[in-house]
């Protein structure tokens, strides 16, 4: 019964500071814009929160397992709490400026480099505690209170803002991600006797686990090609006079599909081998892009956003149970933490290059060309996978 209302407390610790991230994400431009009067200035915060999170490997190595503990996330959850409040404060104030944007984003992107593996890892660690098949279970959920915050957040966003509030949804955010530490303070660490002195680093933790390392070559190709989605969508409505409707469209498709996707995706992934879940699961995700870049309807767009969003799910919880299969402690907090570097920085590659592509063959021709490269991609994996049996491993 511990075990359970830890866990219940980890997730909603989660889930509350992620919804009130989305919350957020549309006030923030407007503050810095009304307090800066410049554009540039906006995206500072976001740019130099993923400074720390993408050369993680290098410096947090050490660091990551510290986080082993319910109020040791606390520490940490307390630090970015801080760091969010300094951008109203200073905006009270009329101290905002660019250099206190961007040390509020290096301070932000280090405690998501530490506490975002090391909440999963504290979850998958209570989840084992409670009961077998109990850690991907509490991954997976996590992952769908996360799907909620991006399909209910933005809309309350925008009619907060609308209603005059901005800066009290900074302050929102703030509370909640300290919140988020208080409900965590009653979770006990999960220390393995004899545990090594060095911690391992992302690619000792991947030695003997090659299905994991399939699942981020397909996982990071998604996020890469994720620009073909968002702002392929964006452009795809700007350049046929409905700005905001494609996107609109394939975003509320994608957030029911995924939540449709985290009820069934642990009864899918215990039935078939998780690297093959993963493989189609992203195959599939191709392919319903390829389908919006060659029917560009608002209609076909949501309905392939909602087949994508479960598959997407889908994929994501068999990476999730090959980690938590084959790992404990030390190596599971790395293993979580090397997912989080891959999905940021495919995410941040593809961003920077999808400006320039979508701008040179077209937000349609981009739709299809990246839903194309997703599913060779995920079919070569898969035909790897096949015909290379994997090392069987317990951590």
């Amino acid at each position: 019964m511990r075990a359970k209302a830890e866990a219940l407390a980890l997730l909603a610790g989660s889930g509350t500071a992620d919804f009130a991230f989305r919350l957020a994400q549309v006030a923030l431009p407007l503050v810095i814009l009304r307090e800066t009067g410049s554009v540039a200035a906006t995206g500072l915060v976001g740019g130099a929160a993923g400074i720390p999170v993408l050369l993680s490997p290098w410096w947090a190595r050490k660091a990551r397992q510290w986080v082993d503990s319910g109020p040791r996330l606390a520490i940490v959850a307390f630090v970015s709490a801080l760091a969010l409040a300094s951008v109203p404060t200073a905006a009270v104030l009329g101290v905002l400026s660019p250099a206190l944007l961007v040390l509020s984003g290096l301070l932000l992107g280090c405690g998501d480099a530490l506490s975002n593996p090391g909440r999963s890892a504290l979850l998958a660690d209570t989840g084992d505690r409670w009961g077998d098949g109990r850690a991907v279970l509490l991954l997976t959920w996590q992952d769908g209170l996360r799907r909620i915050g991006m399909l209910l957040g933005p809309s309350a966003g925008a009619f907060a803002v609308a209603a005059g509030f901005t800066n009290e949804l900074l302050w929102v955010e703030s509370a909640a991600v300290a919140a988020s530490g208080l409900l965590a303070c009653t979770v006990q660490p999960t220390r393995a006797a004899g545990a090594p002195e060095e911690p391992p680093s992302i690619r000792q933790s991947l030695q003997g686990r090659r299905d994991v390392l399939y699942g981020w070559i397909v996982r990071g190709t998604g996020c890469v090609t994720w620009f073909a989605f968002t702002l392929g969508l964006s452009v795809l409505g700007e350049e046929r006079g409905k700005p905001g409707v494609y996107l609109a469209a394939g975003m509320t498709g994608y957030g029911v599909g995924a939540l449709l996707g985290t009820a069934v995706s642990l009864a899918i992934v215990k039935r078939t081998k998780p690297v093959v879940a993963a493989s189609v699961a992203w195959a599939w995700m191709g392919l319903c892009w390829v389908g919006m870049g060659v029917w560009t309807t608002p209609i076909v767009v949501a309905v392939m956003g909602a087949l994508s969003g479960v598959t997407v799910v889908i994929g994501i919880a068999a990476i999730s149970m090959l980690i938590t299969r084959t790992s404990v402690g030390a190596e599971r907090r790395t293993l979580l933490s090397g997912q989080t570097v891959v999905v940021n920085a495919g995410s941040a590659a593809g961003l920077l290059a999808g400006g320039p592509i979508i701008g040179a063959v077209g937000a349609a021709s981009a739709l299809v060309g990246a839903g194309i490269v997703t599913t060779v991609v995920a079919v070569l994996i898969l035909i790897r996978c096949q015909a290379v049996p994997a090392t069987a491993q317990v951590g």
